[in-house]
This record gives structure tokens, sequence and C-alpha cells, in this order.
């Protein structure tokens, strides 16, 4: 199931990353790689990806040479990471500036994870990343097509949303994306409480919260204001 993303990352290694710089360790890319892989929809940093490397595959890599892959990485299209999103909410609340790591497709990490179906059952927190990666990329892709951008947000109070649109005329909306509908409850909480606590140091809240669940079958609205869409309805 994993043979064609497998197949396009050795195309990708042994081809055109070698046509940047021969000098590349492609054994050593790969590791790089199934650490990011390790760490899909999270805001890992550089320093944490070179111990995660040490600590599962027993190998040590220089922090410049992980700077260096990274950038390939981006060159050669293999990343598409989230921005943090900090603009404009007159807010005085501080919003951390690192970047949520994704794969240009979450098919991508499963291959480099061997995540089949069946581990994927068995490990709920994995399926849970991969999900929200599948359902930020698509999120991504139709923001842009009516002009707005995507972001995700965290800041020094421990408060974090999954992913934030920002439309074109400044507005933006707040997204949790949930793989069970038992988390839909939870993902509303964190939604409102972000929203109220904005508003109470007079920054501008989110027009839209929403939840994105993977096993919910219908889409509707909260008593609270929150949204719940499934997975199959964003599109529309």
């Amino acid at each position: 199931m994993h043979l064609l993303p497998q197949s396009y990352l050795d195309a990708i290694l042994d081809d055109d990353s070698q046509r940047i710089d021969k000098k590349y360790d492609t054994i050593k890319m790969r590791l790089l790689l199934r650490s990011l892989a390790r760490n899909e929809s999270t805001t890992v940093t550089k320093s944490r990806l070179l111990n995660d490397i040490k600590e599962n595959d027993d190998e040590v890599i220089d922090a410049d040479t992980i700077t260096t892959y990274l950038d390939v990485f981006d060159r050669l299209f293999l990343l598409d990471n989230q921005p943090p999103f900090s603009t404009n909410i007159r807010s005085s609340v501080r919003v951390k500036q690192a970047v949520k790591r994704h794969f240009c497709d979450p098919s991508l990490a499963c291959a480099l994870l061997k995540a089949t179906p069946e581990k994927l059952i068995g490990d709920l927190k994995t399926f849970g990343f991969l999900f929200e990666a599948l359902a930020e990329r698509d999120l991504k892709i139709y923001a842009e097509s009516f002009g707005a951008n995507l972001y995700h947000y965290q800041d020094y109070n421990n408060k974090e949303v999954d992913a934030v649109i920002e439309l074109p005329d400044g507005k933006w909306c707040a997204f949790e994306i949930k793989l069970g509908a038992n988390q839909i409850d939870k993902a509303a909480e964190t939604l409102t409480t972000l929203r109220d606590d904005i508003l109470k140091v007079g920054g501008i809240a989110p027009s839209v919260l929403c939840v994105i669940c993977g096993m919910s079958n219908a889409a509707y609205k909260r008593p609270d204001g929150v949204f719940v869409v499934p997975i199959t309805a964003l599109k529309n």
C-alpha cells in the first residue's frame, strides 16, 4: 500500500537530492525523514529532531546537517510546514513562532512509518496526528482557493489550536481536529476558552469556531456556538 509514496521518496533522495549536491548522505536524510514522520503535525524543534534520531535510531547527526537537510527537503517540496498565527488580533497574549511540521502529503509519513491500517488502529495517537495532517492539508487547499491562509495557534499560556484560517478581510476562524467523536466536547471547550481569553484582553476573537471530526455523521452547531463538521463534508 506504500509503493507509490515510497517510490517517490526514493526518487527524491537518490536522484533529485544528488543533483543538488552529491555529498549529501541519503542514509542520514532517511533518518531525518523518519524522525519528521514520527513528529508529524507537531512543533518539534531541530534539537528535538536530533535527539529523536539518537533515541530511536542510535545515530548522531549534527545540528548543521539537520538544518541543511531540512532546507533541501523544503527546496524539493517534500515539506509543507504550517506557519504560526500571530497577526493583528490586538491581544496582549504572546504567541509562539514555531512552525507545525508537515510533509507535503501525509501518505509520505505513513510510508516512512510503515503505517498499515492495522498498525494505526493499534496506535491511535499516531493515527490522530496523521488524521490532523490530512485535514490540515485539505483546509489549506480550500482556504487558498478563496484567498485565505492557513496557520496554527500556540501561545505561552499553553493554549493551542490545531488550525487557523485567516480570511482576506482579516477575520479568522479557529479549528480543532479530532479523530473520534468522544473528543468533541474537549475540543469545543478548547475553542471557547481561547475565544473568551482573547475577548478578556480586548483582542479580536475568531469569527467561527469549528471541530473537524473523523467519526461524526452530520454537521451541526452546538449550543456553545461551536460547529462540528465531519471531514467528509469539509469541501462543502
